[in-house]
This record gives C-alpha cells, sequence and structure tokens, in this order.
C-alpha cells in the first residue's frame, strides 16, 4: 500500500464520498488512486477555491467530514477562501495540499510555497508529511480534529512521497458526539434570573439546531419573543409561534425592539457580531458550546458552557409560567406589521421594468420545494433571502454568514447538489458573485449537476452601493458591464432563460425548476431598490442626506430620482425625521 492509497482508503472507511479539487502533477499519485477506487468520487471543479466552498457546504448539510484538495502552489492556494469560510462557519472540512517534491522544500523550486504557514490562521491542525513513517499518525490527527473541533484541518502532502510505500493499516477514525451541560448550580441559577425577569427576549443563532421543542416550551413560560440571527434561521423560525424575525442589518425593526425592549435577554448558541444591536442595560445570559464565546460582544451576567437542547430541558422544570405577556404581544405586534411591511414591497405588475428583488424573492419562495436547498451570494441575494424565504424545517439555508465571501452560492451549490442529489438545489447569485467565479457553470455540465442558478442582475455590486449612500459616499466602481448571462448559460449546456418584466418571473422559475439539469434564470432586478435597516442611526440618517445633495452637486440628481421611485414614501419620510432628530 502507498502513502495515497492509505490516504484514499482512510477516507473511504471515514464515510467520505468524494474529494473536491483540480488535478496536478503533485497530486497524480493520489488522483490515480481514486481512479482505481470505486468508493471515493473525483469531483473536477474549474477552481480549487469552488472546491472548498462546494466540501464546506456538504459538510455543513451532512455534519460528516467533507474532503477537497489542491494541487503544490497556487493550486492549493486557491483552497484558502473557501476553507477559511468553513473553519468560520465551524463544519469539519479536510484539505489535502500537495506540495513539491520533500527533497526541494526550502529551496524556492518551482511553484513553492509553505501551506503549514500559510493554513495556520484557518485551520484547528495543518502538519507536513515528511516521511512514510509519519503519515498514518498525522492524518488521524487531522481528520479526528476536524470531526471532534468542528473545522479544518489540513494535511501537507509532498508529491513524490505519496507514492511511496506504506508498511502500516490505515488508521481508524472516532466520530464522538458528546452532551455538554452545566452543572446543577448553574442550572438554578439560569432559571433564577429567567424567572426574575419581566420581559425576556430569546436570540438565538446556529446552536439551536436540533432544539426546535425544547426552545418552544421555554418561549412559552417566559412569554419571550424570539429572535434569530441569520445562520439560525433555518432552525428556530418554522412553526414558531414566538417568531419576531431578524435582527442585524438584514433584520427587521420588530426584531430589534424586541432586545431592546427587554430587561433579560437570553443568547442561544449565537455568536450574533453586531454590538449596535445588542442591549446595554439589560441582563444578558449567554449559553454556547464553545466557553470562549461568552461574552466576546456584549458585557454579560451569566455566562454558561453548555449544549442548547440539554441545557434548555434542564432548565424548563425550574421556570415559573409567566402570566403576564405584554412583552412578547407587543414584539409580536410590531413583528406582524413589519412582515406586511415588507410583503408590501413585494409587488410585480404586468410588464414592470425593473423587477423588484423582493418580488423575484418571493416568488422563488412559493415556487421552490418544500425540501429545498438555497445557496445565496453575498451582498444583496443575502438580504432579499434573510427577508423573503420562509424555512419550513425541511428546507435548507446556506451562505458565506460568517467569512462574508463573494461567489460562494454556485459553488456550495455544487457541494449541496452532490451531496443530495435528489433534491432541488438553488443558487440565488447576484451578478458580481456568479462573474468571479463563472467557470463553475462548466462544472455543472460536466458533472450533470441540476442546480438551479436565479441571478439577480442589476449591473452593479448592490449591496456595496447601499453601503456607500449610507456612509454619504457617492457610488464609485461598482458598475458592471454585463454579458447576457442567459446565452451564457445555453452556451455552456444549461437552459438559460432571461425574465425583462415581472410577468415573466413566475413562469420562468417554474420552467427551470421543473428541467430536468441544471438551469440559469437570468432577472433584471431594480438596481436603486433601497432597504432600510432595522433601525436608522443618526449616522445612517446624515450618510443619505449627505449622499443626495453629493448627488444634486455633482450633477446626479437623476440617481436621487431613482432610488426614491421603487421605494414606498413611508421609508424616505422615516429617514427624513431621523436626520431633522439628529
Amino acid at each position: 500500500m502507498t502513502l495515497g492509497e492509505l490516504l484514499i482508503e482512510t477516507l473511504a472507511q471515514a464515510g467520505v464520498k468524494r474529494i473536491y479539487g483540480v488535478p496536478g502533477d503533485s497530486l497524480n499519485a493520489v488522483t490515480d488512486v481514486i481512479r482505481r477506487n470505486k468508493n471515493i468520487e473525483w469531483s473536477h471543479v474549474r477552481n480549487e477555491e469552488a472546491g472548498a466552498f462546494a466540501a464546506g457546504a456538504e459538510a455543513h448539510l451532512t455534519g460528516q467530514l467533507a474532503v477537497c484538495a489542491g494541487s503544490c502552489g497556487p493550486g492549493n492556494l486557491h483552497l484558502i477562501n473557501g476553507l477559511y469560510d468553513a473553519h468560520r462557519s465551524r463544519v469539519p472540512v479536510l484539505a489535502i495540499a500537495a506540495q513539491i517534491p520533500s527533497t526541494e522544500i526550502g529551496s524556492n523550486y518551482f511553484q513553492e510555497t509553505h501551506p503549514e504557514v500559510l493554513y495556520r490562521e484557518c485551520s484547528h491542525y495543518v502538519e507536513v508529511i515528511s516521511t512514510a513513517e509519519q503519515m498514518p499518525l498525522v492524518l488521524q490527527r487531522a481528520m479526528q480534529t476536524a470531526i471532534s473541533m468542528r473545522g479544518v484541518a489540513v494535511v501537507v502532502l509532498p508529491g513524490d512521497l505519496a507514492g511511496h510505500e506504506a508498511s502500516v493499516t490505515p488508521p481508524r477514525i472516532s466520530w464522538p458526539n458528546p452532551v455538554t451541560l452545566p452543572s446543577a448550580a448553574e442550572i438554578e441559577q439560569l432559571a433564577a434570573l429567567l424567572n426574575q425577569g419581566r420581559k425576556v427576549t430569546i436570540l438565538g443563532g446556529a446552536g439551536c439546531a436540533g432544539a426546535h421543542s425544547e426552545l418552544l416550551e421555554v418561549a412559552a413560560k417566559l412569554k419571550a419573543p424570539i429572535v434569530h440571527s441569520l445562520r439560525g434561521k433555518e432552525f428556530i423560525e418554522y412553526d414558531n409561534p414566538f417568531d419576531v424575525g431578524l435582527t442585524g442589518l438584514l433584520g427587521f425593526e420588530s426584531g430589534a425592539y424586541a432586545i431592546m425592549d427587554a430587561d433579560v435577554l437570553l443568547m442561544l448558541g449565537t455568536d450574533f457580531p453586531y454590538r449596535a444591536f445588542l442591549p446595554q442595560k439589560a441582563t444578558v445570559i449567554q449559553i454556547d458550546i464553545r466557553g470562549e464565546q461568552l461574552g466576546r460582544r456584549v458585557k454579560l451576567d451569566l455566562g454558561l458552557v453548555g449544549d442548547v437542547r440539554a441545557t434548555l430541558a434542564a432548565v424548563s422544570p425550574r421556570l415559573n409560567d409567566k402570566g403576564e405577556s405584554t412583552h412578547l404581544d407587543k414584539s409580536i405586534q410590531h413583528y406582524r406589521h413589519m412582515r406586511q411591511t415588507l410583503d408590501d414591497l413585494a409587488k410585480g405588475e404586468a410588464g414592470e421594468r425593473p423587477i423588484h428583488p423582493q418580488y423575484l424573492a418571493k416568488v422563488l419562495n412559493e415556487v421552490a420545494a418544500e425540501d429545498a436547498i438555497f445557496t445565496c451570494d453575498v451582498g444583496t441575494p443575502v438580504l432579499w433571502a434573510a427577508r423573503y424565504l420562509q424555512m419550513n424545517g425541511k428546507r435548507r439555508l446556506l451562505g458565506s454568514f460568517n467569512h462574508g465571501s463573494m461567489a460562494n452560492a454556485l459553488s456550495q451549490a455544487l457541494g449541496a447538489q452532490s451531496a443530495f442529489p435528489g433534491r432541488q438545489v438553488i443558487s440565488m447569485s447576484g451578478d458580481g458573485g456568479l462573474a468571479m467565479l463563472m467557470g463553475e457553470i462548466l462544472t455543472l455540465r460536466q458533472m450533470n449537476l441540476p442546480v438551479k442558478i436565479v441571478l439577480f442582475q442589476n449591473n452593479a455590486l448592490g449591496f456595496v452601493e447601499l453601503e456607500m449612500k449610507a456612509a454619504g459616499i457617492l457610488a464609485f466602481g461598482t458598475d458592471l458591464v454585463n454579458p447576457d448571462f442567459s446565452d451564457i448559460g445555453r452556451a455552456a449546456g444549461l437552459l438559460g432563460l432571461r425574465a425583462e418584466t415581472a410577468d415573466q418571473v413566475r413562469p420562468m422559475l417554474q420552467q427551470a425548476l421543473a428541467h430536468d439539469g441544471p438551469a440559469l434564470v437570468e432577472v433584471l432586478v431594480n438596481r436603486q431598490e433601497l432597504s432600510i435597516p432595522p433601525t436608522i442611526t443618526s449616522a445612517q440618517a446624515k450618510g443619505f442626506s449627505l449622499y443626495m445633495m453629493r448627488a444634486v452637486l455633482s450633477g446626479r440628481g437623476d440617481e436621487v430620482l431613482d432610488l426614491a421611485s421603487p421605494n414606498t414614501l413611508k421609508e424616505l419620510i422615516e429617514v427624513a425625521k431621523e436626520n431633522l432628530l439628529a
């Protein structure tokens, strides 16, 4: 058995089904083993970055170890962005970084880099194989670390060593699944603080996965509205009478209200990063499986290390059933008002152009399958997915929500569709994100993956423009001179459709979703759609006013009129009111 064979056999025994990557000479000894092996597939992407994103998506959806690989130097360097995303999303990914011949390391050889240095910040474990005898231990430690710590591990393997003989059997990998629970005294302290609170609000994140019934039971006793982070949306939003939506820049005013109006905030499995949306005076309790997360964003009155489901189950019998529900009722009423306001913006009239992106997201939500898997690009597609996609306990939602990388959606869709070939996978792509790794359209055809790309086409880096306008800066460098993407899709062998008016959206989405193969629906959406955050600060209000003044003075006043036309008068009045108050 060679080291390459040892590697593939170990991965196969651990349940790995495929390796995403691009072949290269330093990987030849590994890919040749895959050619002869019937248990693992080689998923050939057009860019290693896409392979790392695809592996991260597979790990996210399955909870199992996923693998990507890159050849020496530039090849494995492309992995880094997708690996950063997987690591920050806490999903188990093993990266095989091929290296130059072992005898040439340190000589400034052709394509020489030092992956053990480059990947240190985005992995829990990274090590170089120097001898054949070292391989089993390093491989076992790397895989075990990725699985146990839920993150990235990297094995750096010189191409010449992969062909050397291995004199040992493949290492065995364990799959621990411990349940962590605070001490009995801490549970009592938690119950006491929650019982004392008059107005309790829950903020839940991705750590609430698998804890839906326990979460609702506690919320019912506390009469607590539940706000969720974006990563918590798929686990918290569905069948939830206490749901008051998202908070943060992508969220709803109702979510921000429920948090700021509370005298006790219970944070569950979330590392929500935006301090401006967290209270300064309320009693704050945080429960997280990782102790290093506690108190990182806000000053805590109580921080506990524990599994959310187990901790809620332990504290629930000790909670008093609160009779007063005024805080909950007001928060829900506020949410219903905000939900109606958002739904009112998602309208599309026959012949209307450009199309409201809210309308596109709303219709997509209606026509997609009950168990669809959505991926969304960073920028405005994330915004519309957060506000208009409805989770139901079966659907899944992926994005680069922690790392915030462009070009993630299509690449993640590759991994999602590979892992779940029978499910509907929809990539909500932006024109900037799709163009950045557009070669993966060819991967769809080559791998025969029936991913459906829904393209929000507005000829701009739209979210960047919104950020500039909020800061009072004229948009610059955000224009995109785009081709007809539907033509590109057809040329690549996809079903290519182009919706230019609102009445074309629904039938084209339905046609694409029914198509037996990959499809791309390009939808021309309004570039100037204004997204009002849940609460408008005086600084933001000043920024929008300053932007409008600068636009007029620079001869771009027509842009201000364009900005106003697709948005409700109420929103712009709110901006003006805040500006006057400031």
